[in-house]
């Protein structure tokens, strides 16, 4: 609109000014990122990951039984939810792909999902955060007063998107093996 009325001035403002903001709020997230893809980087190399993967195996478990035996996509998927859980994203984006890449390797039927691709992806999507770092750097970096104010509201959506992402997933499943 600032164009057609011929105040140029002020469109050049507002581009500049959000240009700048734009750099400012990227330089923030990507110290984030780095601290917590290299917080992950030192714990897979150590027994946490391990410890964790065991944890989470009742789940996994449950949750993807056709990979019951395959411990290498186990710590994959462990890794992924991890990421997740600590509210990176960023990190858990190549986390799981690598996870699906193994899974098609196992899939038996090259150019269909496997039930566990699928609820893998479900359970990606949902992306349970107990941590959610991400946002509370975005808002942080905009000035709000409580950057954390947010959680509870996070684990409660990210919480029943993935119990009903995974509810409808296995049902369709049960439906389609019928």
């Amino acid at each position: 609109m600032l164009f057609f009325h011929g105040n140029l001035e002020s469109l050049n403002k507002s581009i500049f000014s959000s240009t700048n903001d734009a750099i400012k709020l990227s330089i923030e997230l990507l110290g984030t990122i780095c601290l917590w893809n290299g917080i992950m980087q030192i714990a897979n190399k150590t027994t946490i990951i391990n410890k964790l993967t065991n944890l989470l195996k009742p789940i996994i478990k449950i949750l993807f039984p056709e990979i019951r035996k395959n411990n290498q996509i186990q710590k994959e998927i462990s890794m992924n939810m991890i990421a997740n859980i600590l509210g990176l994203g960023n990190a858990a984006t190549p986390l799981g792909l690598k996870a699906m890449k193994s899974m098609q390797e196992e899939n038996q039927k090259k150019d269909t999902l496997s039930n566990s691709m699928l609820v893998f992806i479900v359970l990606n999507t949902a992306s349970i955060q107990i941590i959610p770092t991400t946002v509370i750097a975005i808002r942080n970096s905009l000035g709000s007063q409580n950057p954390t104010a947010i959680v509870f509201g996070v684990w409660i959506a990210t919480i029943l998107a993935a119990i009903t992402g995974i509810t409808v997933a296995m049902l369709l499943i049960k439906k389609d093996k019928k």
